[in-house]
């Protein structure tokens, strides 16, 4: 089966607020193998409009920095598994930690100014 994943970008790197991120790198992988990587540019940003964005882009799951709770009640709605508190670092970096069980989540990183 191939997941689609996505994370929010910023300057190169994960960016730690969802809702701020320049553009979406959503990558397939399949078998524990990339198969297709993409950058994606977000639509407007208004509530809601990026974690609906993604459910359309097929997306399974997503790995972020920080995150509001309605955004996370939308991709919760959607079946779309959410990876909090991962670590700002470079799209390859964080899907090699990924395949390789290493992705480091916890705490969500949101101080309010998330969506």
């Amino acid at each position: 089966m191939t997941k689609k994943i996505a994370i929010p970008m910023a300057g190169g790197k994960l960016s730690l607020h969802f809702g701020h991120c320049e553009q979406f790198a959503v990558i397939e992988i399949e078998n524990g193998e990339v198969v297709k990587e993409s950058l994606v540019n977000p639509p407007e940003h208004i509530t809601g409009s990026y974690p609906n964005f993604l459910a359309q882009k097929g997306v399974h799951e997503v790995l972020v920095g920080g995150i509001g709770q309605k955004a996370i009640e939308i991709f919760n709605a959607n079946n779309i598994k959410v990876h909090m508190g991962a670590q700002a670092k470079s799209m390859s970096e964080l899907i090699d930690d990924y395949n390789n069980n290493r992705l480091i989540t916890g705490m969500n990183n949101c101080d309010g100014g998330c969506e």
